[in-house]
């Protein structure tokens, strides 16, 4: 039996709102979060991810309010990220209404926080979150701090490592893609899924439906999407039915 691919919408929360740049730069507003999730859920998301991307570099944890505020408009999965540095931070997520946590700075500093969520939430609650940014020998090393700072870890040894520690799926972002809308990083989403048995989610540069479908037959389970949507150029809708004329079985 064919699993149907995911159409997954991305929240970069700021200051309560949704945000969007650049390489994780030049950030600009693009409207409450609350909104934006509900109306991605009526356009047939199959799952939100909600990043709260200025809680690490601010040394602080997620705003639970807001994820309780978007949880409430919400029936579908919801996968949180930001600021999470242990099992207990995790905790409370799930209990503002997480259904899934997103690790990725604190989980490279310490790459037993994966196990600690894994162990006590199940591994199917565990996602790392990795932003890879090409090193120019063919190779990308993870970045940290909301891609402030190089690591020199291979992309592809760390997401084997925390899956072996219990990740149950692999975010995946190219940071030099996103927000470009020139198309997910092929070659990155191909090694990726290459190297693990988990679902990888691409993220990081589409831009029309299909980007999403070269990402899925690259290799991807799940393809992330953020620009496109908050701008109105499309609907999840529409790219599902994009999708599917391309011959990918997505939820209805």
């Amino acid at each position: 039996m064919t699993l149907a691919s995911r159409v997954i919408p991305c929240l970069d929360i700021r200051d309560g709102r949704v945000v969007k740049g650049v390489r994780f730069q030049s950030l600009r507003d693009a409207g409450d979060p609350v909104e934006c999730a509900a109306l991605y859920q009526d356009q047939g998301a199959d799952e939100i991810v909600l990043l709260d991307v200025s809680a690490t570099p601010e040394g602080r944890g997620n705003a639970l309010e807001t994820v309780r505020r978007v949880r409430a408009t919400l029936s579908i999965p919801l996968t949180v990220g930001g600021g999470v540095r242990s099992a207990d931070d995790a905790a409370s997520l799930l209990g503002a209404g997480a259904d899934k946590i997103g690790v990725n700075t604190a989980a490279v500093r310490r790459p037993a926080l994966i196990e600690e969520i894994a162990e006590r939430f199940g591994s199917q609650c565990a996602v790392l979150a990795v932003d890879a940014a090409a090193t120019g020998s063919g190779g990308w090393e993870v970045v940290v701090e909301s891609g402030h700072t190089r690591t020199g870890i291979d992309v592809g040894q760390w997401c084997r490592k925390a899956t072996a520690r219990g990740a149950g799926e692999i975010l995946l972002t190219s940071w030099d893609r996103d927000g470009t809308r020139d198309g997910y990083d092929l070659d990155l989403v191909a090694a990726v899924s290459g190297a693990v048995t988990v679902p990888v989610i691409a993220s990081g540069g589409a831009n029309n439906a299909g980007h999403l479908l070269e990402a899925l037959r690259a290799g991807a389970s799940a393809v992330l999407v953020a620009s496109i949507l908050h701008d109105g150029d499309t609907t999840v809708g529409h790219l599902k039915k994009a999708l599917t004329q391309g011959g990918v079985v997505v939820r209805p």
